[in-house]
């Protein structure tokens, strides 16, 4: 069986250490931290001219919920036109309700917009706060949509796995299932030999410190008790060592 690695990001830094280390897709974010928000169009640009995988870009225009008013879905649609027309091979993106249900509503035009521009399309982890995953799950099939990422309904994939792979046989290969969160190297041989997925998704996230040679703590840039001079990257060993276990297990 083939499989899946995706890696995502959110500094042009971790793209040649995501792909060295054995992704095979790459998800482009800005504020990892945050759980990942829309990238910047020079971060887009610069990462569709160097990369030599899929890159899928993140169509989420703030922190928070997913239930989004008229204003941030005409934003969403503009960075799903921008995503396309700088070359990106897909997108990212989830919307809600209020009652916890798919917005297919305002996902069609969305993803219509998305199809013009032959972008394929992931349904991340808003999923994993729908209030009927079941009726979500045919929903996101029913939009096209080619995979879908989630815990499970959980805070990690690893906590998930009944839920997963019970999504698994719901779809019955309509669509793919991508498992994520929590996906490490120690856990992944386990999570797919329960769930059967063949995608997986993590950040391996590490970080690095800075090439300062003037630091100072009287001013912050962030929240406190972050360090400002610190450079969050991907850790290659930590991908090569996960992908290691995926060609074990084949």
């Amino acid at each position: 069986m083939s499989f899946q690695i995706e890696v995502c990001i959110d500094n042009i830094e971790s793209l040649p250490i995501a792909i060295s280390g054995g992704a095979t897709r790459i998800e482009l974010c800005s504020s990892l931290a945050l759980g990942g928000l829309t990238p910047s169009a020079g971060f887009i640009r610069q990462a569709v001219k160097v990369s030599t995988i899929p890159i899928y870009v993140m169509i989420r225009p703030r922190q928070g919920d997913f239930f989004y008013n008229e204003e941030e879905i005409q934003i969403m649609a503009s960075d799903i036109e921008l995503a396309g027309s700088l070359g990106a091979d897909g997108i990212v993106i989830g919307l809600l309700r209020e009652d916890g249900s798919i917005d297919v509503n305002n996902l069609a035009p969305l993803l219509s917009i998305a199809k013009q521009f032959e972008l394929g399309v992931t349904f991340h982890r808003a999923f994993d706060q729908a209030s009927d995953p079941k009726t979500a799950l045919e929903n996101i099939i029913s939009l096209q949509c080619e995979r879908l990422l989630t815990s499970g309904l959980a805070p990690s994939a690893e906590l998930g796995l009944d839920n997963i792979e019970k999504l698994v046989n719901q779809a019955n290969d309509r669509i793919s299932i991508m498992a994520g969160a929590g996906v490490t190297p120690n856990n992944v041989l386990s999570i797919i030999r329960h769930t059967g997925v063949n995608e997986v998704h993590l950040s391996g996230k590490s970080t690095r410190q800075s090439n300062m040679k003037y630091i100072t703590e009287n001013a912050k840039m962030g929240a406190n008790g972050l360090d400002d001079y610190a450079i969050p990257v991907t850790d290659e060993s930590v991908i090569i060592a996960l992908q290691k276990q995926l060609t074990t297990h084949n």
